[in-house]
């Protein structure tokens, strides 16, 4: 590798820190969990996507040992090649049965579902209408579509139908709706109901990535349409958050949508079987969302005590009903500084900055966990106090 592309390599990485949105990463030593051990020391986590705890639940290890003597450790391949086993089409079935449609697909992430969603089912005839805050796997999937690209602002309804009526003049065959049923930055539910009603007006189909909802949003954890009570036709989702946190992604729908998948869905096609435990894992943490009323309440009492106190000690939130509390800071080396100041104080926080979010909207997401208790959240609240009067965020 030549000296000048090395050189120019390490300059942008000077920039990057030099502009305070360098991310380093902390090593944890112990299980992810409402508590866990960084550096030597337990620390309160208020950052991680384990929204109902069980990362570290009993029988998900148990799930995930059990499978090993009979089921393997990996499958080496891709799956229309030699790489699939019974317990991958039970977890696809199943997840499908708790969704509430005819099928669904498994991908080794999340970003893999969404990259591989758009281009097989829409061509250079066909229109894709985006949130602005979609996730960057919906955005990148769009990118690798030939179809016609719109965008409408965020759950913005005025701005989707006028651009549903601009991608019917302009003669699209097909149009589908793409958005997140959470914006992770925000904590903001998507207006499904406004979506689905302009979707029947004008014959779209509506494609909604779940991850921030799968497992505890709804009646029954089925995510945000069960939460407002609407249908939707494609789902994508994971298993890397509220379902275990392991890894793992799906998309769900109508059968002869997921079957065209299973053809020419690139990430599917080209990508390892997820691991025998990893799906035998998945399979009990949807008996254990099924069955998972109490954790789905004392998440949301945790998030509702969480966010009155923030807002007592006087800090800006971005207001919300979600599990994601964002305390609103404004410039990313400020958030870094908070961040460092609440791990000093014994709470695992990140900032989030450019380009994860726009310049000057800096902030340290917060995210409830059912695990934790409300010693932890009263002990997280004085950190945050601390952290807030010795940074200059609070007077």
């Amino acid at each position: 590798m030549s000296d000048a592309f090395l050189s120019h390599i390490s300059e942008t990485l000077r920039e990057i820190e030099a502009e305070g949105l360098y991310k380093r990463e902390r090593l944890i030593t112990s299980p992810q969990g409402g508590l866990i051990t960084v550096g030597g020391r337990q620390v309160i986590n208020l950052c991680a996507n384990n929204y109902l705890g069980l990362a570290d639940h009993p029988a998900l290890e148990k799930a995930a040992r059990n499978a090993l003597e009979p089921k393997g450790y990996g499958m080496a391949s891709v799956r229309f090649i030699c790489g699939t086993q019974d317990i991958h089409r039970q977890l696809e079935q199943r997840l499908a049965e708790f969704l509430g449609k005819d099928d669904s697909i498994l991908f080794a992430a999340c970003f893999d579902a969404n990259g591989g969603l758009f281009e097989p089912l829409l061509g250079p005839e066909d229109a894709i209408i985006s949130d602005a805050l979609n996730h960057a796997s919906i955005i990148d999937g769009i990118r690798l579509c030939k179809a016609q690209r719109y965008r409408y602002a965020n759950s913005d309804m005025a701005e989707l139908e006028a651009k549903l009526k601009e991608a019917r003049a302009a003669g699209a065959r097909h149009i589908m709706i793409a958005t997140d049923g959470v914006f992770s930055m925000d904590g903001y539910l998507a207006n499904l109901p406004g979506v689905t009603e302009l979707a029947r007006q004008y014959d779209a189909v509506v494609m909604v990535d779940d991850c921030h909802a799968t497992g505890f949003m709804g009646p029954k954890g089925e995510g945000t349409p069960a939460h407002f009570g609407v249908d939707v036709d494609i789902l994508t989702g994971t298993l890397g958050k509220a379902l275990g946190g392991g890894i793992g992604g799906y998309i769900a729908g109508p059968q002869p949508v997921i079957d065209l998948l299973r053809q020419r869905a690139r990430p599917y096609l080209f990508s390892n079987s997820l691991p025998p435990a990893v799906v035998m894992s998945g399979l009990e943490a949807i008996r254990l969302v099924e069955e998972g009323d109490e954790l789905r309440r004392n998440l949301f009492e945790n998030a509702n005590y969480w966010r009155a106190g923030l807002e007592a000690l006087g800090f800006t939130l971005l207001p919300g009903e979600h599990p994601i509390i964002p305390v609103m800071l404004g410039e990313a080396k400020l958030a870094q500084e908070m961040a460092a100041k609440l791990f000093e104080e014994g709470v695992y926080v990140s900032g989030f900055f450019f380009p994860v979010v726009p310049r000057g909207q800096a902030r340290i997401r917060t995210q409830m966990n059912a695990a934790l208790t409300r010693s932890d959240l009263d002990r997280a609240l004085e950190a945050f106090e601390k952290a807030g009067k010795a940074t200059g965020v609070l007077s």
